[in-house]
């Protein structure tokens, strides 16, 4: 993909900080460019993964920075395979994935953050975060009986619980954008994702999970009772997505449609994020560099036999 092309086309994806967006009106999850079919995309994702490859032993041996990828969709979106696709050339001794799932008693004793930032990544790594504290409002805001899990101080009632939950209020989208500020600068940068499928392609899917034996293990009831709200998650998707896409840390909504485009981009997000930061192998010092050669002398000159 060319660098004009790249550029235009993130510029598209970036949801603008400050400003409220439609999914439905905005994006179109079918997205991808004529030219593009399956050959030509697996080519530029190979070329693509050798470069996040270089990139990452980069921050890896600067040490300076960390990079979280937040991942969030409906279901069926495509996150699993995007993240076995696109990091299938990173070292796996600097990245880490973190799936979270409902949380758990333990979890609900703390605070919605609490187990994200237990799962940051360290300086030097790149960690990924497969839904995350963004999840736990979501939920909320489609279900709100699940506010009372929240064990919440008794001091607010039924109804600034929901206030407080809500993902277009104000102090959740502060508390997280805060939180997410926070966390740039002491250099974890945070790249936010949204894998944008249609109800059309998340119906084919779940099909497919059904009428293929070994997708069998992937396909839930609460998939079907889950798509019964799809409106409903469009529209949390939209409060939240408009809420915390800031400059510090905006959200990217990617085509998901296609998967081949969309590893493609998410590719190319991961690569601009880390071409951003200008990364480089540490320099040595004069001092060091007169001890390798010292090394290199009493190494040339051991005797192996």
């Amino acid at each position: 993909m060319k660098k004009s092309d790249e550029q235009k086309l993130l510029k598209k994806i970036l949801v603008p900080p400050g400003k409220k967006i439609s999914l439905n009106k905005d994006y179109d999850p079918s997205y991808r460019p004529a030219s593009l079919n399956k050959v030509n995309a697996s080519q530029m994702l190979t070329d693509g993964i050798a470069e996040l490859a270089e990139l990452q032993d980069k921050l890896y041996a600067q040490d300076t920075y960390g990079l979280l990828i937040i991942i969030q969709a409906m279901d069926a979106a495509g996150k699993d395979g995007t993240i076995k696709h696109v990091m299938s050339g990173v070292n796996p001794q600097g990245c880490q994935v973190t799936s979270f799932k409902p949380p758990s008693d333990e979890e609900l004793d703390h605070d919605y953050l609490w187990r994200c930032s237990k799962a940051l990544p360290e300086r030097g790594r790149i960690g990924i975060f497969n839904r995350s504290y963004y999840e736990e409002v979501l939920v909320a805001r489609v279900h709100p009986e699940l506010i009372v899990r929240q064990k919440l101080p008794p001091t607010t009632n039924t109804k600034s619980l929901w206030t407080l939950l809500a993902p277009s209020a104000l102090l959740v989208s502060e508390q997280i954008n805060n939180f997410e500020k926070y966390l740039v600068e002491n250099g974890i940068i945070v790249l936010k994702i949204f894998l944008h499928v249609s109800k059309e392609e998340q119906l084919k899917r779940f099909l497919e999970r059904i009428d293929k034996p070994e997708k069998n293990w992937k396909f839930a009831m609460s998939d079907v009772s889950e798509r019964e709200h799809w409106k409903q998650y469009i529209q949390a998707y939209d409060e939240a997505l408009s809420a915390t896409s800031t400059t510090w840390a905006p959200w990217h909504v990617v085509p998901a449609d296609y998967k081949p485009f969309t590893r493609l981009v998410v590719a190319h997000l991961v690569g601009d994020t880390l071409r951003g930061l200008n990364l480089a192998y540490p320099t040595v010092d004069k001092v060091r560099k007169l001890k390798l050669q010292e090394a290199r002398k009493i190494l040339e000159a051991e005797d192996v036999n």
